[in-house]
């Protein structure tokens, strides 16, 4: 899974399979290693971000942080996506 970058102790990544057709952009995050009940957060057009699900219990204060920092990255976000999918679809 590629790893887009980290935020402390929090992995916000991809995963290699993100389904056919190809599901809108987002990323998940977790903390520590990636693992398959982690927080989901779309990335919109506009590189603003809407928290999908919290399954992974992000206190609220660490993931508005992290999505401010997801949102201050959101172009280096599309160009990875964009690098490993070859394409890109919003969700809105």
């Amino acid at each position: 899974m590629p790893q887009v970058f980290k935020v402390g102790a929090y992995w916000i990544y991809f995963w290699a399979n993100e389904g056919k057709p190809l599901e809108p952009i987002h990323v998940h995050i977790a903390e520590g290693r990636p693992h398959q009940n982690a927080t989901k957060v779309w990335i919109t057009s506009a590189g603003k971000c809407i928290v999908v699900n919290n399954i992974s219990n992000i206190p609220p204060v660490a993931l508005r942080n992290i999505v401010r920092i997801i949102e201050a990255r959101s172009d280096e976000v599309k160009q990875k996506w964009f690098e490993y999918f070859g394409e890109i679809r919003y969700f809105c």
